[in-house]
């Protein structure tokens, strides 16, 4: 027995030592696994119940509740302890959440303060050194201005220059908004159109003295063609010295940065050589330095259709010497003198009216200021009834304007 007993024993031991070394099959170890996942998923479900059972509590104590509520409220039995350590989380710290802060009803509450954004900052910046280029602009061109001292010109043909308020202000609004910068796309061209004796010349003077006491002698050139050009056997000639003339004065006026000023007078005498010379000079885009320049034509081309129109319209609501010459005549003018030259489809026209015999007595008074007569009212009026008139109604224009003021009051 004792044999058989030692047998089985032995053979026991064997299979258990086989059964130890044997090696571990791939479902043994996959089902290890297995286990390992489940526990792992259990666990932190137990753990994610946990946290929202002490989220839940939180908010419970937050929110007022009353007595009865409080006492009915089911007690749950979990792990967590008094103080808000839970059994499981003893060696890793849970991540708690921030509780919202509450500000007591006695004290002020404080905003928190908003953070200003740049872009705003900089948009501010970017308007004021905008306005300050523009100021600085507007100054600039106010001093360009300045130099050429249009308001005192301004005086002196309000003063010297008698029933011709509409031709004035047109010149000097051109030559504010010309003078205002110094770089220009073309050169300003004014044509003065209009019957003999009505100012033409005469505005032509007073714009060579003025511009010669502003911008110097050098920059002004007054060219009267019946005598700088009297015969057509010196066209040629004069065609050469003309451009040279107005080159040099250009190039020197750039150099002082400068309009220069350049008035034809008597352009109805001028031949077709000079008109297409002066035409080139205006119309010249391959050079710069010709583009900064004042041409102030002086003519009495189409003097009868302005003659007509003026009496045509004397008696109308249109006051003379005030809005009289309209956009529609302007055209009509344009679409004649275009048959004479081209060279006035580039011009600004500003047409002179006839003068009325008040007019004429203002010569008469001026004129004989100047050469130390005193200017009796009634001596005036004898003298101005010797001219001849257009009489339209009530009113009487002149035929020759002022141009006999002068002759006759060296006779008296």
């Amino acid at each position: 027995m004792d044999e058989q007993n030692l047998t089985v024993t032995l053979s026991e031991d064997e299979d258990e030592k086989t059964k130890e070394n044997k090696p571990i099959t791939f479902s043994q170890f996959s089902s290890t696994v297995r286990a390992v996942v489940r526990i792992r998923q259990k666990y932190q479900a137990m753990k994610r119940r946990r946290m929202d059972r002490s989220a839940s509590q939180c908010s419970a104590h937050l929110l007022p509740q009353s007595n009865d509520q409080r006492s009915t409220s089911p007690k749950i039995f979990t792990f967590d302890v008094g103080d808000g350590n839970s059994i499981v989380g003893v060696g890793k710290k849970k991540k708690r959440k921030k509780p919202r802060v509450l500000f007591p009803n006695s004290s002020r509450r404080v905003l928190p303060t908003k953070e200003q954004s740049r872009a705003k900052s900089c948009l501010v910046l970017l308007c004021v050194v905008v306005f300050l280029q523009v100021y600085n602009a507007i100054e600039n061109l106010d001093d360009h201005v300045l130099k050429y001292d249009l308001d005192g010109l301004e005086k002196t043909l309000k003063r010297e220059v008698f029933g011709q308020q509409e031709a004035t202000d047109g010149l000097l609004g051109h030559l504010k908004d010309y003078l205002s910068t110094y770089v220009h796309s073309k050169p300003l061209v004014v044509s003065l159109l209009g019957p003999s004796g009505v100012g033409k010349s005469h505005i032509g003077r007073l714009l060579s003295q003025h511009f010669r006491s502003v911008v110097g002698e050098q920059l002004v050139m007054q060219y009267f063609v019946l005598h700088h050009c009297p015969t057509e056997g010196n066209i040629p000639v004069c065609t050469e010295t003309l451009t040279s003339q107005i080159s040099e004065m250009v190039t020197q006026a750039e150099e002082e940065e400068k309009i220069p000023l350049f008035i034809f007078d008597e352009m109805e005498h001028m031949p077709t050589e000079l008109l297409d010379t002066v035409h080139h000079l205006i119309m010249k885009k391959g050079n710069n330095e010709y583009l900064n320049a004042i041409y102030i034509l002086i003519s009495n081309l189409e003097q009868e259709d302005i003659t007509k129109f003026v009496l045509q319209n004397s008696t109308s609501s249109i006051v003379l010497g005030r809005g009289l010459i309209s956009k529609e005549f302007n055209a009509l003018l344009l679409s004649n003198l275009r048959k004479h030259h081209s060279l006035w489809l580039e011009a600004e026209l500003l047409p002179l009216t006839l003068l009325e015999k008040s007019h004429v007595m203002e010569c008469f008074i001026d004129e004989m200021s100047r050469e130390g007569f005193y200017p009796d009212r009634t001596h005036v009026e004898r003298l101005a009834d010797e001219l001849g008139y257009y009489s339209v109604g009530e009113r009487e224009f002149s035929r020759t304007g002022c141009k006999q003021v002068v002759a006759k009051v060296n006779l008296l």
